[in-house]
C-alpha cells in the first residue's frame, strides 16, 4: 500500500466516524426506559434505607446506578437480565412477609420459596442447570447435525443459570437480615458464598466473549471450569453445611469487604476462562500429533487437572473422601475423553487466533479488576489492622498472582508472546490463582483464614 493509498484510507475511515451518530443519540427507547427503572429503583433504595447506612454505603449505591446503566449499555442482554433478577428477587422478598414483616420460616411453607426461588433452592437448581449447560456445549462439539442447536441450548441453560445465582445471592442477602437486625450483610463473606459468585459471574463474562466474537464453540471448555466451581459448592454444601447463614466475624464486618471480593472475582473468573481457552488452544494445536512424547505435557495436565480436587479430601468425613474420588473419576474420564477425541473436538473450536485473542483480553480485563482488589485490599488492612501491608500468606500469594499476570501481559505487549508458550503461562497462571484462592486456606493459616476447609 501506498502514501497515496493509505491517505485515502485514512480520510474515509475519519468521515465515517465524523457521520457516526453520537453515544446518546445510539441508545434506543429501551435502553432509556432501562435507565428510567435503574434510577427509580436507586432512589426508592435511598429513600427506604438512607437512614441505616454510613456516607460510604450511600455512595456505592448512588455510584451503582450510572454503573449499572452504563454497564447494561454497553452490553444489552443485561437490562434483561437485571430486569428478571429484580422481579424474581423482589417476588421471594414479597412471599417472606407476613403482616409486613419478613419471616424466616417462610422458606419451608411457600412453594415458590421452598422449591424455586429461596436461596438455597435458587443455587441448587443454578448448580444443576450450570452442569446441564456444560453437557449441551459438549453435545454441541460432537454431534455432526445438530451442533448449533444442542451449543444454543447451552448458551440459554447457562443465562438461566446465571440468572438463578443472581436471585440465590441477592435472596440470601435479604434473608441474612431475617435473622437479626445486625446480621445482614453482602454474601461474599465465606467459601460458599465467594463460590456462587464465582460461578455466574465466569460464566457471564464467557457470555460477554460469546456474544463478541459470535461463536458458542468456546463454551464446552469455558463452562468446565464452573462446573467444577459448581462441583466443589455442591461437596461444600454437603459435608460443611455451608449454605447455613452465620454471622459475621467482626473482621469482615466493613464496607470494603462490597467492593473488595466481587472486584477480586472479576479477576479470578477471567483468568480462569483465559487457562480454559488456553486448554482448548493447546488441544486444537496438538490435533494432528501422534508422537507420544510431544502430546505427554497434555497428559501430565491432565493428570494434574484430575488429582488436584483429592487435596479437598484432606481432614473431611468419609462421605466427603467418597465424593472427592467420584469427582477424580469424572474428570478422568472428561481429561481422557477430550485427549482421546482431540481431533473431533480441534475441528469444532474457533481459530487459534481468535482463541489466543480472547485469551489475551480475558487476563488484561482480570489484570486490571485484580490490581483494583489488591489496592483496595491494602486500603481494607490498612483500617483494619494498622497497616497496609503484612506479608500475610494470603497477601503473599495474591501478590504472586499479579506479578505472574504482569510478567504475561509485559511479554505479550513488548515481545509480542502468542501461541503455545502464552497457553501454557496461562495454564501455569491457573494453578498458581487456585493456590491463592484455595490452597492457602487449606494448607496455611493467617489473617485471612476465614473460609477453611
Amino acid at each position: 500500500m501506498n502514501a497515496g493509498t493509505h491517505t485515502v484510507d485514512l480520510k474515509k475511515s475519519d468521515a465515517a466516524e465524523a457521520l457516526r451518530p453520537g453515544y446518546f443519540a445510539r441508545r434506543n427507547a429501551w435502553d432509556w426506559v432501562f435507565a428510567l427503572l435503574v434510577v427509580a429503583g436507586g432512589a426508592y433504595a435511598y429513600y427506604l434505607f438512607a437512614e441505616f447506612m454510613d456516607v460510604y454505603e450511600k455512595s456505592i449505591l448512588i455510584g451503582t446506578v450510572p454503573s449499572l446503566i452504563a454497564l447494561a449499555w454497553f452490553w444489552r442482554p443485561l437490562r434483561q437480565l437485571t430486569v428478571v433478577v429484580a422481579v424474581l428477587s423482589l417476588t421471594a422478598i414479597w412471599l417472606y412477609q407476613v403482616d409486613g414483616v419478613g419471616v424466616p420460616e417462610r422458606a419451608d411453607e411457600a412453594f415458590l420459596l421452598k422449591y424455586f426461588i429461596s436461596s438455597q433452592s435458587a443455587i441448587l437448581w443454578m448448580s444443576v442447570i450450570f452442569f446441564m449447560s456444560t453437557a449441551f456445549y459438549w453435545f454441541g462439539i460432537f454431534s455432526r447435525r445438530n451442533a448449533d442447536a444442542f451449543e444454543s441450548i447451552g448458551s440459554k441453560l447457562t443465562w438461566v443459570a446465571i440468572t438463578l445465582g443472581l436471585v440465590g445471592s441477592f435472596v440470601r442477602w435479604y434473608e441474612s437480615y431475617l435473622l437479626g437486625p445486625n446480621m445482614g450483610y453482602i454474601p461474599v463473606s465465606n467459601l460458599y458464598e465467594v463460590f456462587v459468585l464465582f460461578a455466574w459471574l465466569t460464566a457471564a463474562y464467557y457470555l460477554y466473549y460469546e456474544d463478541r466474537y459470535q461463536t458458542r464453540r468456546m463454551g464446552a471448555f469455558a463452562m468446565l471450569i464452573v462446573s467444577a466451581a459448581v462441583g466443589f459448592l455442591l461437596w461444600y454444601t454437603l459435608v460443611r453445611e455451608a449454605h447455613q447463614i452465620q454471622p459475621l466475624v467482626p473482621a469482615l464486618q466493613s464496607w470494603w469487604m462490597k467492593l473488595h471480593v466481587p472486584t477480586n472475582f472479576v479477576g479470578y473468573g477471567t483468568f480462569a476462562i483465559a487457562a480454559m481457552l488456553a486448554f482448548a488452544y493447546l488441544i486444537k494445536q496438538s490435533a494432528a500429533e501422534t508422537r507420544w512424547w510431544k502430546l505427554a505435557p497434555l497428559w501430565l495436565l491432565g493428570v494434574i487437572l484430575c488429582f488436584e480436587p483429592l487435596i479437598f479430601r484432606r481432614g473431611v468425613a468419609d462421605a466427603g473422601i467418597s465424593y472427592w474420588f467420584m469427582y477424580f473419576g469424572i474428570s478422568a474420564f472428561i481429561v481422557g475423553g477430550i485427549m482421546m477425541a482431540r481431533r473431533r473436538i480441534a475441528e469444532r473450536l474457533p481459530s487459534l487466533e481468535v482463541m489466543d485473542d480472547v485469551m489475551y483480553k480475558a487476563i488484561a480485563v482480570g489484570f486490571a479488576f485484580f490490581t483494583i482488589a489488591t489496592v483496595l485490599g491494602a486500603l481494607w488492612a490498612a483500617e483494619a489492622w494498622g497497616g497496609y501491608w503484612s506479608w500475610d500468606p494470603k497477601e503473599t500469594w495474591a501478590l504472586i498472582v499479579w506479578l505472574n499476570y504482569a510478567a504475561w501481559l509485559h511479554m505479550r505487549l513488548m515481545k509480542g508472546l502468542r501461541g503455545t508458550v502464552a497457553a501454557w503461562w496461562a495454564l501455569v497462571g491457573l494453578v498458581i490463582t487456585t493456590f491463592a484462592f484455595l490452597g492457602v486456606n487449606i494448607f496455611l493459616s493467617g489473617l485471612h483464614s476465614y473460609g477453611e476447609l
